[in-house]
């Protein structure tokens, strides 16, 4: 049966009349601008035909589905073809009733005799002319009750516009072919949502390494299969990853994350937080990144998949944080106690300002790289603490005693005991020592020791000024005592000693016997090591 006509559109042509007057195709693609404008609050519908929420599919899927038995007669091949949805309609002019994309599928009711035999085939071109104009995808016609054939008219037609034709056979219904097209959708969307999910994953594990802002934009690349590049508030490239574009592109790209930068205070409108582009057959995409600070993402790509934006979306969430200081009462607290220790205050008059409790020092460094600034921000972020410091190679946090730090990938990790505000300088020995054990050992976490042993039993005045008198001999050589101390935690071992230090071996053993001559003692001797550790703690 024909469908109802639509009350706000002319019915449909009597048989061997004119074919109407084609519509004037969709409006192009939004530009740059109009994309910006959406962004600011625009409707979206307004600049381009809305979509479905779920990823087209191949045209080429479906004629591989050998239960529906499908073929294509006519029209250009179905390799670039894509689907949305399926529509079935015996309309002679379907065109108001199309939204673009479909699969229109028909058998031929509105087709009158004398279409067939009219050898210009003008009924024809009008009906296909009207469906292209409508943004069909492809038109499917199905065999039998009304047509044996596909009349030859049609084909010639969907030659001469370009639109892919296929033959329905007699056993294939058309709710047969609808299902079969959101059956392959729903493959789409569930395959769609995993490529997300799993880019969402791999960009939180990026953003964790010690190089967190090149491994986010290499994973972000590599996702996205093209270019992704991050610019500073001047508009210089700070990093990028993936190939190299086509100078047109970069220059598009560049033009672009200047949309999003953030406009002057006195600009009649804000800037949009992401805007799209095309250039040079590349899909082009800005993501102003953080609260106004200048920084912008941005994406190059041969293809635009619909997960491709919820993709950068979370790499721009990432890069926001990485590359941005948290404002809030915390941060001026830290800003305060920083104050007051130049000032000359003493840290447990600031520790307050911190927080209460105890801390811990952590010490860390990169298993691969040198770290830098953004590295180590991103491992104190990772390890609960915004108080991280950077010195010689070496990343320090302090970290409440509450948070308790865990391993991290990638880095090498030593751990003090939890000590209160006076007790930091300590704890900060503690941590070096660990860091230096964990790197000797190949270990990723050590942690200093914190159980109480027969030493504690000690009165404190007593247990210093044994060790003092013990180790009066090697005193005034530093070198010589933490040769010592770092040897005996290492159970007496010259290679891991070595690499603890960063000495040769040999100027280990140097060391050792020099000790041992200067404190004659025999450091073969369990119960000497045993005295001199416990002296060594002392110290």
């Amino acid at each position: 049966m024909p469908e109802a006509q639509h009350p706000a559109t002319a019915g449909p042509l009597p048989p061997g009349a004119p074919p109407a007057p084609a519509a004037p195709p969709p409006a192009p693609s939004a530009t740059r601008a109009a994309q910006a404008q959406a962004a600011q609050g625009t409707p979206a519908a307004s600049l381009a035909p809305s979509v479905p929420p779920t990823p087209p599919v191949p045209l080429t899927a479906l004629l591989a589905r050998e239960d529906l038995a499908l073929r294509r007669i006519a029209g250009p091949a179905a390799e670039d073809t894509v689907i949305h949805w399926a529509h079935t309609s015996e309309m002679a002019d379907p065109y108001p009733y199309l939204l673009g994309g479909e699969l229109l599928l028909t058998a031929g009711v509105h087709v009158p005799a004398t279409a067939v035999a009219d050898p210009a085939g003008r009924y024809f071109d009008g009906y296909v002319s009207r469906i292209v104009a409508a943004g069909g995808a492809a038109l499917g016609f199905g065999l039998a009750p009304v047509h044996d054939t596909v009349p030859p008219a049609l084909a010639a037609a969907c030659d001469r516009h370009g639109l892919p034709l296929l033959e329905v056979p007699p056993q294939t219904t058309f709710s047969g072919v609808a299902r079969a097209v959101w059956q392959l959708m729903a493959q789409a969307r569930l395959a769609e949502l995993r490529r997300v999910t799993e880019a969402q994953q791999s960009l939180a594990a990026a953003a964790s390494r010690p190089d967190p802002v090149p491994s986010v934009l290499r994973r972000l690349a590599q996702r996205v299969d093209g270019r992704a590049v991050l610019h500073g508030p001047d508009g210089t490239e700070i990093a990028a990853a993936g190939r190299e574009p086509a100078e047109q592109v970069r220059a598009a790209l560049a033009e672009l994350a200047a949309v999003v930068r953030p406009a002057p205070s006195d600009a009649p409108r804000p800037a949009p937080a992401s805007a799209t582009d095309t250039a040079g057959g590349s899909h082009l995409a800005a993501y102003a990144l953080g609260a106004g600070r200048g920084f912008v993402l941005a994406v190059a790509s041969p293809h635009r998949d619909p997960g491709d934006h919820t993709i950068a979306s979370v790499a721009a969430v990432l890069l926001s944080l990485l590359t941005g200081e948290h404002q809030s009462g915390a941060g001026a607290a830290r800003s305060s106690a920083l104050v007051r220790l130049l000032l000359g205050a003493a840290p447990d008059e600031v520790a307050p300002l911190l927080g209460s409790g105890r801390w811990v020092v952590v010490h860390a460094r990169p298993q691969a790289q040198a770290p830098d600034a953004v590295a180590a921000s991103a491992l104190g972020a990772a390890l609960g603490s915004p108080l991280v410091d950077l010195a010689d190679g070496v990343v320090r946090v302090l970290v409440p005693a509450g948070r308790e730090p865990a391993a991290q990938p990638g880095w090498t990790l030593g751990v003090s005991a939890p000590a209160v505000p006076g007790d930091w300088p300590a704890a900060d020995t503690q941590a070096a020592r660990a860091l230096a054990r964990a790197h000797a050992t190949r270990t990723a976490l050590v942690r200093h020791g914190s159980r109480p042993g027969l030493a504690e039993l000690v009165p404190p005045g007593e247990a210093e000024a044994h060790a003092r008198a013990l180790l009066a001999p090697i005193e005034a050589v530093p070198a010589l005592t933490e040769t010592l101390r770092t040897w005996l935690s290492l159970h007496g071992s010259w290679d891991r000693t070595a690499v603890a230090l960063a000495v040769h071996r040999n100027t280990v053993r140097q060391r050792i016997a020099r000790c041992a001559a200067l404190l004659e003692a025999d450091l073969d001797d369990p119960d000497v090591r045993m005295e001199l550790w416990f002296a060594l703690r002392r110290v």
